[in-house]
């Protein structure tokens, strides 16, 4: 079978997070989509916005980008060859893997829907190529208009990312069940190291509910607690003295958890992360840093992020009431009572930033103070100094060679390219000085 991840339009729904990364890159319950499509197939495409395939070429090297190449393979095989085609933007469930085998069972064409969207849809080569015909680009929606389908009957396990806090929620609803087929399955994991890039996926449970692949080293007075879900610490990673770790965690390859940490509850940390403080319900993705004092809860960070000493966020109105959230599409009710912040790739926080709940801060900005409103991508923000300005692309470039070096990885131009591309994207975000504070 071969396996085609593809973006849509709603994936700038999903801003900031999806400014910088395909939606398949998302990391949530401690696997990314493309994570549980590897676990069904070796033979992947992924159609994402062509500004995005470099980067994710660069990325992910076992899967094959662009309309083309997929194109161009279809006709040279079978016209009975079995494609799976897959929103980018569904939640990564484990529970996926078995449901496709049900979709194997027979070659008719099965669609998957999530809502009004495409979430799936099961056809052969042959069918794909008749609907596709002359155009040049892959648009599934129109090949597979909705209103047209008899859609498969079956109850299926996936849904997609409507919102940014369906990460945050459906971090929560998976994180358990995806860690029990970890365990089953021996699932591999990145480890952001050119020398040994995919760990083994073997585990050994060391105290009742907690296991650790080779090379983790545990301090001294390590608690865990694992009464409400399993500890799962992976390759290479490293826990300081004096934590505190309450399941369900995953800690992702050569990590590091400073000492007096506490993790608790549905935390997924993705490999090469620094993790200091209180941390609770929230995904980090790689290379990011929150290695020091300060609160962190029902949120997702993206990659090479630094938060200052004595950032703290708060998930929580004071009225106990559901969080909205305002983004582009306007405001959103979440229907949650526990809802952090939202950080895009590369931002950075000063020490003693206040985060209000459900802030969105955008991809490569400095914060600074108290965030009481959304934050724009490339944007010094100090607003309760009464200081907002333009972040220009040039600082964020070498910024980065900088932040790279210090993790041995070389930049670039692919990385270059990205930034200057996310700074143009995100232009018309950045008109904040005449607009009022907002609480």
């Amino acid at each position: 079978m071969k396996i085609v991840l593809f973006e849509d339009s709603r994936v700038s729904q999903l801003h900031p997070v999806t400014l910088g990364r395909a939606a398949f890159g998302i990391t949530c319950a401690t696997f990314r989509i493309l994570d549980i499509m590897m676990q069904i197939s070796s033979e992947i495409y992924a159609l994402c916005r062509p500004y995005l395939e470099g980067i994710s070429q660069y990325e992910y090297p076992q899967v094959r980008f662009g309309a083309n190449v997929l194109k161009e393979d279809l006709k040279s095989v079978s016209p009975d060859t079995p494609i799976l085609l897959v929103n980018a933007r569904a939640v990564p469930n484990a529970k996926i893997v078995d449901f496709v085998r049900l979709l194997e069972k027979d070659a008719a064409l099965k669609y998957v829907p999530w809502q009004d969207d495409p979430a799936m849809i099961y056809v052969s080569a042959g069918e794909l190529l008749r609907r596709w015909g002359d155009a040049v680009e892959a648009d599934f929606s129109e090949m597979f208009p909705f209103e047209q389908q008899e859609y498969f009957a079956e109850s299926a396990p996936i849904e997609l990312f409507d919102f940014l806090h369906d990460i945050i929620r459906n971090n929560i609803e998976f994180f358990q069940s995806n860690l029990d087929y970890r365990l089953a399955h021996c699932v591999p994991s990145k480890t952001g190291r050119n020398e040994n890039p995919w760990t083994e996926g073997r585990w050994e449970e060391i105290r009742d509910g907690v296991f650790v692949a080779p090379n983790v080293r545990l301090g001294d007075y390590l608690v865990t607690d694992t009464s409400k879900g399993a500890i799962f610490i992976d390759e290479g990673a490293s826990i300081g003295p004096f934590c505190y770790i309450k399941g369900p965690v995953y800690i992702g390859p050569y990590s590091k958890v400073i000492e007096h940490a506490a993790l608790k509850d549905y935390v997924g940390l993705a490999h090469t992360t620094k993790v200091g403080g209180e941390v609770e319900a929230s995904t980090i993705e790689p290379f990011t840093n929150k290695q020091h004092h300060g609160f962190l809860g029902h949120s997702y960070l993206g990659s090479w992020i630094n938060l200052g000493a004595g950032t703290c966020n708060s998930d929580l109105k004071n009225t106990y009431g559901a969080i909205s959230l305002d983004t582009r599409e306007g405001r959103i009710a979440t229907s949650m009572q526990f809802h952090g912040c939202v950080v895009g790739d590369y931002a950075k926080t000063a020490i003693n930033t206040s985060i209000f709940t459900g802030k969105i801060i955008g991809s490569c900005s400095m914060v600074y103070g108290f965030v009481t409103r959304n934050v724009p991508c490339f944007t010094n923000y100090a607003r309760s100094f009464g200081q907002c300005t333009e972040l220009p692309v040039e600082v964020m470039i070498s910024t980065q060679q900088r932040m790279f070096a210090r993790r041995n990885v070389q930049q670039e131009r692919v990385h270059v390219e990205l930034l200057q591309k996310m700074f143009e994207l995100s232009v018309s975000e950045r008109q904040m000085e005449t607009e009022p504070l907002s609480l």
